[in-house]
């Protein structure tokens, strides 16, 4: 009798747990509005939004291969299974074109469509409902004034029950904590405004932040502990950050409005459009994110400026077939060594340009200045060294061919071990072979757009040098 008591409570306490679910998973539909109910939005309105949309990188991900602007399709490929990005343009049937700017206001803030279904957070609203709703009213206006196009993405290639959009309450409920920015009153105006950037619609840490097994961002220390992205690694922004040369300030300013620093390199990968994005912005938008990222990544280690230090005050340049070792003030010939077959790979295919100071667009970094080369994982420079850094259209900028066709799985491997030896102070990186097959793959598949992501050279480009 106390068995079927208990059997009959449990039953009553699931059935409530359901249908509380339940209650929390169901959104309401929000009516589809007329085209004659749209307002007539201020062009200043409408400039502020698309200068809110270059900091969101919302043309990048909402842009298919070859596609038009925001009309969707573009697959993001998850741990999960693939997700397509949606149609944001004001298409009435495929796109936002029958949503109201509540209905906006809602996706941005709780990740919940007009229609009431749950977004998955390849969306990240995450980070979107840290956005004023002043911000996403110029957003909303910027979108709806953009030209109409009739698209429909493909479906979510997603296993059950992923394919449950109702699972996401739970989701939601575990990880997303709604609400606006709220500046922090010990902190100045320039750091406050990096910061609702960079956690906001910059959404800096979808990528730079390390995800659990649900696909969350972690929190804590993790926060800005380096990430990955389309196969690439990007690296650790804050005290963890394996640079070199540590960055500051200026160094991050001149990096995230112009997509090159003199002693970091050039961005290249998904983190060239964000570059590309921010270069259309005032510089004293990049200055503030600058500003808040530095400030995670605190001040460097007595031993690690002065490494850095000892960096910088080298001869940026030495003879080709000379190399200078991680933390040495002087040069030695590269090895020939026959048995070496990392070190003749570099001798013959990387000395000339990355050792000699050769002028752009064929010069190189130096790569004991490299973060790639100090990095954790060497996705990073498998990327470059298979696909290269194709020459920018219309102007001067960094160059390098790529070695998909030259060199085999293992010769990319022997190069990246004399490399990593070489010119950094890193443990060598785990056997690389299934990263290096990947990325090959990749690269066929997909062309150079696995390289730049479908960018613009970055601003300024008579004053770059290739990097990883």
């Amino acid at each position: 009798m106390k068995l079927r008591h208990l059997g009959a409570g449990l039953l009553v306490l699931a059935a409530i747990g359901g249908g509380a679910f339940a209650a929390l998973a169901w959104k309401s539909e929000i009516a589809p509005i007329d085209a004659a109910q749209l307002p007539a939005f201020d062009p200043e309105l409408v400039r502020q939004g698309e200068d809110l949309a270059a900091v969101g990188n919302c043309v990048v991900c909402h842009t298919a291969p070859g596609g038009r602007p925001f009309a969707g399709g573009r697959p993001l490929e998850t741990p999960f299974g693939t997700i397509y990005a949606t149609n944001i343009t004001p298409d009435r049937e495929t796109g936002i074109g029958r949503w109201s700017e509540p209905a906006f206001q809602r996706s941005m803030r709780e990740g919940v469509d007009r229609e009431g279904r749950h977004l998955y957070p390849a969306f990240p609203y995450d980070h979107f409902t840290r956005v004023t709703d002043e911000d996403n009213r110029a957003l909303y206006a910027y979108l709806m004034t953009r030209e109409p196009v009739a698209a429909r993405a493909p479906e979510n290639e997603l296993p059950f029950p992923l394919n449950v959009r109702a699972i996401l309450a739970g989701w939601k409920l575990l990880f997303l904590r709604e609400g606006p920015f709220q500046p922090d009153p010990a902190r100045d105006a320039e750091w406050n405004r990096g910061a609702y950037l960079a956690e906001g619609l910059g959404h800096c840490g979808a990528c730079h932040t390390p995800r659990n097994v649900l696909g969350a961002a972690k929190t804590g220390s993790a926060h800005f502990g380096g990430g990955e992205s389309d196969g690439w690694t990007a690296y650790a922004l804050n005290a963890d950050s394996p640079a070199p040369i540590p960055w500051d300030v200026d160094s991050l300013t001149r990096y995230l409005h112009t997509g090159w620093e003199a002693s970091h390199g050039v961005a290249r990968g998904p983190m060239a459009p964000v570059n590309a994005n921010l270069g259309t912005l005032p510089e004293s938008e990049s200055r503030a994110i600058a500003t808040y990222v530095a400030s995670l990544m605190g001040e460097p280690s007595a031993e690690k400026r002065r490494r850095a230090e000892a960096l910088l005050a080298e001869e940026g340049t030495h003879a080709p077939g000379a190399v200078v070792a991680s933390g040495g003030s002087q040069t030695a010939p590269v090895s020939h060594d026959p048995a070496d077959r990392g070190a003749a790979i570099y001798a013959a295919a990387c000395s000339t340009c990355h050792d000699a100071g050769r002028p752009l667009p064929y010069g190189g970094l130096r790569l004991d200045r490299s973060t790639a080369i100090h990095g954790p994982t060497p996705a990073n420079p498998i990327n470059v060294v298979l696909n290269g850094i194709p020459a920018p259209e219309g102007g001067r900028g960094p160059i390098m061919p790529g070695y998909a066709g030259a060199f085999d799985d293992g010769q990319i491997a022997d190069l990246l071990a004399y490399m990593r030896r070489t010119f950094s102070d890193q443990p060598p990186w785990d056997d690389p072979s299934d990263l290096i097959a990947e990325a090959r793959a990749r690269g066929a598949e997909n062309g150079q757009q696995s390289l730049d992501s479908g960018s613009d050279a970055p601003a300024n480009p008579s004053k770059q040098e290739t990097s990883w």
